[in-house]
């Protein structure tokens, strides 16, 4: 075995802070299991920390925890005493030992003189934006693995905005962080009078969240002749959205067997609203009761999966799809009220489709793209409140996340879950189904299949894989793809970019490893490895002359790029 995996092994084995559970679990360990754990840190990145539960120093558990809490709260620290008074707002799912990793962090910050405003139970990730915003905290650490299995937990940071914190000031944590030598060593043992800067936090900001949701309705009074099947996927979901529907007068019904806070989903395939298993049973209740649509939340509730009744069959929709039907409901309404802004901006990613775009360009509402993660969205909508330039209207992922208003600054399923119902009503009054507004859409816009492939790699040999992916075809740049030529491409890790026989450079961007590449016939596709999961992602929008020939299409270059990522 590696000597440093060994050293590492014993000083977490005999160090007399370790946590017993922790230590238990060390005892029983193979070489092969301590090389998993100890191979490397677990990497606090600019989307925090996300990881399998487990011992050692490649694994989300109290003493990682800690260390990146340590790292956050000396960020704190220099930014002043007032940054330490404002405190940190803090939230988690229902995932095994979320709540123990809030309130542990809540008593690290403690022992540094800051104050922190935590969640009595589980809360949506984007409630907890809310509390920041709201609470006027300095920031807000909220404990999630989002949608990834059982066996993750993960844990995220905001600035003062309620925004992910976005590189320039993640880069700053993550340097305290890897200063930080011995994790072991970080208590969480504050005094007395430091316990007092602890705060439990529900119902008040519950209810204000709730009414800033419920707001956002375009049409309060349209027809409700609709029947909802919803699942929380036993996650953060649960409560507002019931009570949203309940409040707004929508006729929801529950997917009971997956509305426990249930750590180990023990009644869904998957709690990932992009994979078909964590339909399956809402789909049963669907049947059923002869449901209109289909709504799956993530555990931590900011994305939303739809599925809608389509004749005698149920169709679900990709999250460009879900994105496309919003942003046609959302702008033809303002439009209708005479409510739309003349300076519009909608935000999305450089691996969105371009669907949602073309239907922005048909009401006049500029497009930007950003990376993927939306903390880079909710960075532009901070910076155009303050000098004005342009007005929020939509902000969108392909990975089902969007964000209708922008008092929250993180994807919101809550939100997404009561304005897509609204327009699932609105358009059945017109004799419409959701399916056919995005028929309409093809039909008017051109037709698109819009898709996306994960090859999942795990492990120390999984992620040297990823790597040597994306820097072969970075080395090699592609001429053609399924004999189509490559007429252009994007390299968002060298900010460069190739269009029309000449090398740019790409602007108002940071390094990140996506490659981009733009055919001959109109389509795109292109490739990112997941910073939250050990996956390889592929993204393809492919254009078509109808919709049998764009998919037709897109079965080749799913082919195509199968081969060469092989």
């Amino acid at each position: 075995m590696d000597k440093k995996i060994e050293m590492n092994f014993e000083r977490w084995l005999n160090n007399a802070n370790i946590d017993p559970k922790l230590k238990e679990e060390l005892l029983k360990m193979d070489d092969a299991a301590k090389g998993d754990a100890f191979y490397t840190n677990i990497e606090f990145g600019t989307a925090g920390m996300r990881g399998v539960l487990g011992a050692g120093t490649n694994k989300i558990n109290i003493h990682t925890i800690r260390k990146a809490n340590a790292g956050f709260a000396q960020y704190i620290v220099s930014n002043g005493p007032e940054a330490c008074h404002r405190g940190v707002a803090i939230g988690y799912d229902n995932r095994h030992m979320s709540k123990e990793f809030a309130m542990d962090s809540a008593r690290v910050l403690a022992t540094y003189n800051i104050q922190s405003y935590v969640f009595e139970s589980l809360r949506p990730t984007p409630e907890l934006s809310f509390a920041v915003r709201t609470l006027n905290c300095f920031g807000g650490i909220m404990i999630t693995a989002s949608h990834n299995p059982k066996e993750y937990n993960g844990y995220k940071l905001y600035d003062d905005k309620g925004c992910q914190l976005v590189p320039a000031l993640a880069s700053q944590v993550i340097n305290l962080v890897n200063a930080i030598e011995d994790e072991l060593s970080i208590g969480a043992n504050p005094t007395s009078e430091q316990e007092k800067l602890i705060h439990i936090i529900g119902e008040e900001i519950d209810e204000k969240y709730i009414q800033a949701v419920l707001d956002i309705q375009l049409n309060k009074d349209v027809k409700k002749d609709i029947k909802i099947v919803f699942s929380p996927e036993h996650g953060t979901a649960n409560v507002p959205v019931r009570k949203l529907y309940d409040l707004a007068g929508y006729n929801c019904i529950p997917v009971l067997e997956q509305c426990s806070p249930d750590p180990d989903f023990s009644n869904t395939k998957t709690p990932n609203p992009e994979e078909a298993g964590a339909y399956e049973l809402a789909l049963e209740y669907a049947k059923k009761n002869d449901a209109d649509i289909i709504l799956v939340c993530d555990p931590d509730a900011d994305r939303m999966g739809v599925g809608v009744k389509q004749g005698n069959e149920y169709v679900v929709l990709t999250g460009n799809q879900s994105g496309a039907i919003l942003i046609e409901y959302i702008f033809s309404q303002l439009k209708k009220q005479n409510k739309m802004p003349s300076n519009a901006v909608m935000f999305n990613t450089v691996v969105t489709g371009d669907l949602g775009e073309k239907i922005a360009d048909s009401y006049n509402v500029t497009t930007e793209k950003t990376l993927t993660g939306f903390k880079f969205i909710g960075e532009k909508v901070a910076k155009y409140e303050l000098n004005h330039d342009r007005e929020y209207v939509f902000g969108y992922e392909e990975s089902y996340g969007s964000l209708i208003s922008p008092f929250v600054r993180d994807k919101d399923a809550q939100q997404a879950c009561l304005m897509l119902a609204e327009a699932a009503a609105y358009y059945k009054q017109e004799g419409k189904t959701l399916v056919d507004v995005l028929n309409d859409l093809y039909e008017k816009l051109g037709y698109y299949d819009e898709s996306q492939v994960s090859i999942t790699l795990a492990g120390q040999e999984g992620a040297m894989k990823i790597k040597h992916i994306i820097s072969s075809l970075r080395e090699n740049r592609l001429k053609e793809i399924a004999l189509k030529k490559v007429i252009g491409w994007e390299d968002y890790g060298t900010l460069e970019y190739f269009k029309d026989g000449k090398i740019g450079k790409l602007e108002g961007f940071t390094p990140s490893d996506v490659l981009k590449y733009y055919l001959e016939d109109g389509s795109w596709i292109a490739v990112r490895p997941s910073g939250t999961e050990p996956k390889c992602k592929i993204y393809f929008c492919v254009k078509g002359e109808s919709m049998e020939d764009s998919k037709e299409k897109a079965g080749m270059y799913h082919a195509a790029m199968k081969e060469i990522t092989a």
